[in-house]
């Protein structure tokens, strides 16, 4: 069993994406007795014997049915109706709820079942990027990969509600950090693991860059947070040293988010810079292979501009939005 209180954030979280947003009544209109020109519903005399309204006007005009006071201002357009009612920020958290539920329950699950043994809350410094660490740093561009995905779909889900993907963002990233900051409680009962300080960090700033992304104008159109997976022999490893050396993170620099290349071939290239390790594994390391690694520089093709630019398919736009995030092996050169 779990010590119950590493569940307390997520569900802190999650009350404050239920709490309602508080909404601002208009003014009714006052009516006085002595009021020159009352309300028609007032002015109109009616039969109570017979209940019938009575006759229309001499003109021929038709009388306009009252169906109670209205407010002075009119009823709100529904831009402005939208914005009040998502105008806290715990009202924007919980157009997400159920969002937020589902990742609760998604990491719940898969950290529960690569659980082998559990102890005492510990912590453990796995470093940064040396040599000498466990995974040369892959597994912190890990952390910061999952809490940037994590905030990118949570701002979007809320942005389908609210209409405003800039004011979605700080909230998607809020619940991205507490969400990371739940499986980091796993990994602190864990026996092969402990709490790494240099997780939350990493995991801050992946959710931290989804938050400037949609808030800095022009910045999402410009530059991406790609992972990369070169296949080995087993194709695709799903865990351990060798699943690391699969993954390549990046930035990528579409130059179709300039206005002035938007039309011009040049949509078709990014300019890409990334981080890579290898020859880490256990084995390696007893053979005394020297562990390496690599910030690498490229060039790549955009896919996504050759291929679903103007896509109406719903599949097709599926694959463009996922071409934000994942870059296809070889469809890139890079220098090591």
């Amino acid at each position: 069993m779990r010590p119950a209180w590493t569940i307390l954030l997520p569900a802190l979280f999650l009350c404050i994406g239920f709490a309602p947003a508080v909404a601002q009544s208009g003014g009714d209109r006052g009516i006085r007795p002595d009021d020159p020109n009352p309300p028609a519903f007032l002015a109109t005399s009616f039969d109570l014997t017979t209940m019938t309204s009575p006759s229309p006007p001499d003109d021929g005009a038709a009388q306009e049915a009252v169906q109670g006071p209205v407010d002075a201002q009119g009823p709100l357009p529904p831009d402005a109706d939208r914005e009040r009612r998502y105008a806290s920020l715990g009202s924007r958290i919980g157009a997400a709820k159920w969002e937020t539920i589902g990742l609760f329950a998604y990491i719940t699950a898969t950290q529960a079942y690569w659980t082998d043994g559990t102890t005492h809350f510990h912590f453990k410094d796995e470093g940064w990027f040396g040599r000498n660490t466990n995974n040369l740093g892959i597994d912190k561009l890990t952390h910061a990969f999952n809490a940037y995905l994590f905030a990118e779909f949570l701002g979007a889900r809320m942005a389908r509600k609210t209409q405003d993907r800039a004011r979605a963002a700080a909230p998607a990233g809020l619940l991205s950090i507490g969400l990371m900051l739940y499986g980091e409680m796993w990994d602190a009962h864990k026996k092969d693991s402990g709490f790494s300080v240099q997780d939350v960090i990493f995991n801050t700033g992946g959710a931290t860059f989804s938050v400037l992304r949609h808030t800095v104008p022009g910045l999402e159109e410009k530059l991406d947070f790609r992972l990369l997976m070169m296949p080995n022999s087993q194709v695709y490893t799903f865990k351990g040293k060798r699943h690391y050396e699969q993954q390549r993170f990046l930035l990528s620099l579409e130059l179709a988010g300039f206005q002035g290349l938007r039309d011009s071939p040049l949509r078709f290239i990014e300019l890409q810079i990334g981080y890579r390790g290898k020859n880490f594994t256990n084995a390696e390391r007893a053979a005394g292979i020297r562990p390496e690694r690599d910030i690498f520089f490229g060039v790549g093709l955009n896919v996504k501009q050759l291929f679903f630019r103007d896509s109406r398919s719903r599949l097709g736009r599926a694959i463009g939005s996922g071409l934000n995030y994942f870059q296809l092996p070889y469809t890139a050169v890079h220098v090591h």
